[in-house]
């Protein structure tokens, strides 16, 4: 598992070395061979991920919901790395999807990049792309809402300014 700090940002031609700086439609390099330098530049947080036999599905593929459950040990791993983890607040999922570019199958590890896109009052949008070490490319890309809440009352608890200026340094580099 690898741990960077980087302000999340929009990826641009300019933010990928190589040639083919083009960028398909879900803002991920053209060409394969930028894929994993696009991962580390462009997230803050990266959690390696070997995919099992039997999460493969009926099509000999990873199945869609092994995606997600992917994306969440992602998540909680970012989220215990910024300390935002606490038993007065709750971050709970309020949204997620998934784009998935390229079927997986076993063997293969992922890589999987975490990262804040947006910050909003109470939420956080993170964003997440999946490298297959087998393929040398982003297979699949996903975003998930994430909504803090009271333990006791489960109302919106605002972000302080000291966490957004931690998450903020945490995603800078």
């Amino acid at each position: 598992m690898r741990e960077t700090i980087g302000q999340p940002h929009k990826p641009t031609l300019n933010s990928v070395k190589g040639d083919d700086l083009s960028l398909n439609q879900y803002g991920v390099p053209v060409n394969a061979a930028h894929h994993y330098d696009f991962l580390q530049q462009q997230h803050s947080f990266i959690q390696e991920q070997k995919v099992a036999w039997g999460e493969m599905d009926a099509f000999n593929h990873l199945n869609n919901v092994i995606y997600y459950r992917y994306a969440e040990s992602a998540r909680i791993g970012y989220l215990q790395a910024l300390g935002l983890f606490s038993e007065d607040i709750q971050v709970v999922l309020a949204q997620s999807s998934c784009q998935y570019l390229q079927p997986v199958t076993f063997p293969d590890t992922l890589q999987i990049g975490v990262r804040c896109r947006h910050l909003g009052s109470s939420s956080m949008v993170t964003s997440y792309a999946y490298y297959s070490e087998a393929q040398q490319a982003i297979v699949a890309q996903g975003e998930a809402v994430l909504v803090r809440l009271d333990a006791q009352s489960q109302q919106k608890v605002l972000w302080t300014d000291q966490e957004r200026q931690q998450i903020q340094a945490f995603d800078r580099t």
